[in-house]
């Protein structure tokens, strides 16, 4: 970018440069305001500021925002999928969930992904790039400016993998939660991995309040290495330790996000084996039957083999609830209207 991101900036780094810029100091929470509260998508919104102050900021720095490509609305459950195009042209995906305490916004984090697990759509068009702080809070404020409501809790489990984007996200989360920007708490905010064990203890280091979600999803190496390539290199040993290490150092209770896979990942044996692994660690199983996709063959359980699994684990006291399932009726699993979008396939809207 020839400009700078000015809605990658933290208010201290806005204040900054408004001090270059000889501004007063009360300018910085003034923009930041409209870029981290309200969401503006140029400095011509900005109608407090003078024109030509908007023309100075304009010629230095960019806004980078979420345009909406597709929406669609369940009728289900009012689940909302969105396709947002970047100022780029790269498309990525958000959902926004309502619940009985509010709505959560699940945000992604790279366009495309590297990790390339069996179940999961967001891969399948390869990895492109990284977002931006920016690009990740332009979700949200898209999603809010479009629906007329106030996002209450974020999870960081859409299309990319959050740490291997590390910084951007740390950076993102910093922002977020920023009692002059969007103000949202770390409490309500959910960081899903895959597994990248390194970056597991630098989250530890950080001593952030989130809730770390693991897509653990198998009970051994041998049928985790088969769909989910980086087990092959951070074993589930290897994980399951860094787990209870960050589970002991920050009293924050870890969740296991297990998809649920016909004859493969939901026998009792597996039951079982799982409970045998998470003895004794503070945390909770949320079992997810498979987003059933055109691309894998995988097949979600029935009703019975869920709660005979989920049976097997509470009576081995490990906690674990079966995921409620939204937006069935609009693929909202990760990835899928982006792939159909790319191959020209007409979605439900």
């Amino acid at each position: 970018m020839d400009r700078a991101d000015i809605k990658s900036m933290s208010l201290s780094e806005l204040s900054e440069k408004c001090r270059a810029f000889d501004l007063p100091a009360f300018r910085a929470k003034q923009i930041y305001k409209w870029l981290q509260v309200r969401g503006v998508a140029s400095f011509d919104e900005m109608t407090d500021l003078s024109r030509d102050l908007r023309g100075v900021l304009a010629e230095h720095f960019e806004i980078l925002f979420c345009s909406i490509k597709r929406k669609q609305v369940s009728a289900l459950d009012g689940t909302v999928k969105y396709l947002f195009e970047l100022n780029d042209g790269e498309l990525i995906e958000s959902v926004v969930m309502k619940y009985k305490y509010g709505y959560t916004i699940c945000v992604s984090t790279q366009v495309g992904c590297k990790m390339n697990c069996a179940f999961c759509a967001s891969g399948l068009s390869g990895f492109v790039r990284d977002l931006y702080p920016s690009e990740i809070l332009s979700q949200i404020h898209a999603a809010q400016n479009d629906l007329g409501i106030q996002i209450s809790h974020i999870v960081l489990m859409g299309m990319g993998e959050p740490l291997d984007n590390f910084d951007n996200v740390m950076k993102f989360l910093d922002i977020v939660s920023n009692p002059d920007g969007l103000n949202i708490s770390m409490r309500k905010i959910s960081l899903s991995t895959s597994g990248i064990v390194p970056r597991i203890y630098d989250l530890l280091e950080k001593k952030l309040q989130l809730t770390l979600s693991i897509s653990l999803h198998a009970p051994n190496d041998e049928i985790r290495s088969r769909i989910m390539p980086v087990n092959k290199k951070y074993g589930i040993d290897e994980l399951l330790k860094a787990c209870r290490t960050y589970a002991k150092t920050t009293s924050r209770r870890i969740s296991f996000e297990y998809a649920l896979i016909s004859g493969v990942t939901d026998t009792d044996e597996c039951a079982v084996e799982l409970a045998s692994k998470l003895k004794n660690m503070l945390c909770h199983v949320n079992l997810i039957p498979v987003n059933e996709v055109t691309e894998n063959s995988f097949k979600r359980p029935g009703a019975e083999r869920t709660e005979r699994f989920m049976g097997i684990l509470e009576n081995n006291g490990i906690n674990a609830t079966v995921r409620r399932s939204l937006g069935s009726d609009i693929d909202a699993s990760c990835g899928q209207l982006r792939n159909r979008h790319k191959k020209g396939e007409k979605s439900v809207c």
